[in-house]
């Protein structure tokens, strides 16, 4: 398949003058889906001009009235739920079923985007002297943008794009160039619900795109998900040029098991977060901490629920993984495995060289189980990002927690326990944004910020809920006073 993909500018869809295409490939079976332009900064100063124009008279629009564009777009998700989920399997590797996930907090999003006439609301303090009243009212910035990540191709525009036009700013998304194609069908729904022209824009490309929104001058704030490096890249040339910038970086995230935990629970839920959307995902559990009797239970468990996983094209209903990305992100994965086992580790579970019939061109690593981890080895700090955990144990729950503290990163830190006096201690002192108790995958609801801690976020305003809403305002304070004969009589 050539298609190849357009750009989206005010209010119409536009062919790229980019020199370069990249394919789109289905990491399953190697088929090229289509092919994307990677746009130059002159298309996405287009881009950011339509957006600016639309820009003056949106933000005129009442709330109520903005977000009744949002009702239409819910409306057009659910009647092509399907179809988009289907569409993210297939440039994306992951499993239907992780798919229609995916998609479901998409719209959970817009539904709580909804709520803007109420969550942008300000404050009055009348009379804070004689006869004069102060008041806080929230504004929009103006033209923002977004970078989208691949591991999840619909859902994490979704944490920014509805609050921010229903605050009333104007918007460019910047869909990874390895997963266009969702975010390609998502527009040609906002395109049906008729939004003014330069609201929505969308600009193909890679680093010379973002690049461009980074340094551009009439782009208020920008909104980015990826790995750590790139999120420190994104924030602080963003900041340098006078933006405000949330960027969500990576993770390795602990799941810590005590004794006393129910371990038939424990080892599915920790199977479903370690191996779920193949690991590409910064809430996967990435290394599990035992402590004391529970190490010789567990262990045994989770290598037999990780052969049990059934890994192939994610389209099957009966497919429990999908593929990787791409064949340079199974090359790093496997050869991160080898570096594990050099530092001492041994595999419990080897999911490397794996054949899936039918599929033998696909990307697939299947679950990989590293045990005897050393805490303090670059294995134990280094995000995979691929369907890998890593065992360690210790004898005492304090003891866990200070491995759990020492990491980078603090994205996610997970509990599995009966003790709520061992959950308490573990929710009070774990230098995590997003914790889990008993819970495997501790992704906040939309109208919870999507937090994170240390190396795994950039910024103050996280997205999605009422963070978003303070990202995407600007609070001007007023201190008002209108004399009148009333008010000189006292």
């Amino acid at each position: 398949m050539n298609e190849k993909l357009l750009n989206y500018f005010n209010g119409s869809w536009q062919a790229s003058d980019a020199g370069e295409y990249l394919a789109v490939i289905n990491p399953a079976t190697q088929a090229v889906l289509a092919q994307v332009p990677l746009s130059t900064a002159t298309e996405v100063d287009t881009a950011v001009q339509a957006a600016a124009a639309a820009f003056v008279t949106w933000r005129q629009v009442p709330a109520g009235s903005r977000i009744q564009y949002l009702f239409k777009l819910k409306e057009l998700l659910e009647e092509n739920f399907e179809d988009i989920s289907r569409t993210i399997t297939l440039e994306c590797g992951k499993t239907i079923g992780e798919s229609r996930g995916e998609m479901r907090r998409a719209i959970e999003n817009v539904e709580v985007a909804c709520g803007i006439p109420l969550m942008m609301q300000g404050d009055v303090s009348e009379d804070i002297a004689a006869g004069i009243d102060e008041l806080m009212i929230r504004q929009p910035l103006g033209v923002t943008a977004i970078i989208a990540p691949f591991n999840f191709p619909g859902m994490i525009t979704f944490w920014f794009l509805p609050y921010a036009i229903a605050c009333g700013n104007t918007v460019i998304v910047k869909p990874s160039e390895k997963v266009p194609l969702t975010m390609q069908k998502v527009f040609k729904l906002l395109e049906q619900i008729e939004l003014p022209a330069g609201v929505v824009n969308m600009v193909h490309g890679s680093k010379e795109a973002v690049n461009a929104i980074l340094e551009h001058p009439t782009i208020k704030a920008v909104s980015f998900v990826g790995s750590t490096a790139v999120a420190r890249y994104v924030y602080s040339r963003g900041t340098a040029n006078g933006k405000r910038v949330q960027a969500q970086g990576g993770a390795k995230n602990p799941i810590i098991v005590l004794p006393d935990a129910d371990m038939e629970m424990t080892t599915r839920i920790t199977a479903d977060s370690a191996f779920g959307c193949a690991g590409q995902r910064c809430l996967a559990a990435s290394y599990v901490i035992t402590v004391g009797e529970a190490r010789h239970e567990f262990n045994a468990a989770m290598a037999e629920v990780a052969l049990e996983r059934v890994t192939g094209f994610g389209l099957d209903e009966a497919v429990q993984m999908g593929p990787v990305i791409n064949q340079a992100s199974r090359a790093r994965i496997e050869g991160l495995i080898q570096a594990g086992v050099d530092e001492g580790a041994s595999l419990l579970v080897d999911g490397r060289n794996p054949n899936i019939v039918g599929y033998e061109k696909g990307n697939f690593v299947r679950p990989t189980i590293l045990q005897d981890v050393n805490p303090a080895g670059n294995i134990a700090q280094t995000e995979i990002f691929g369907p890998v955990l890593s065992l360690m144990h210790v004898n005492d729950i304090d003891e866990a927690i200070q491995i759990v503290n020492q990491g980078q990163y603090g994205n996610m830190a997970c509990l599995f326990t009966s003790s709520g006096s061992a959950a308490r201690k573990f929710r009070y002192a774990a230098q995590a944004g997003n914790i889990g108790i008993n819970i495997g995958v501790a992704a906040p609801m939309a109208y919870f910020p999507f937090s994170g801690w240390k190396d795994s976020f950039f910024g103050t305003l996280h997205g999605q809920g009422r963070h978003a809403v303070e990202f995407f305002t600007q609070t001007k304070v007023v201190v008002e006073r209108w004399p009148s004969i009333w008010s000189r009589q006292f």
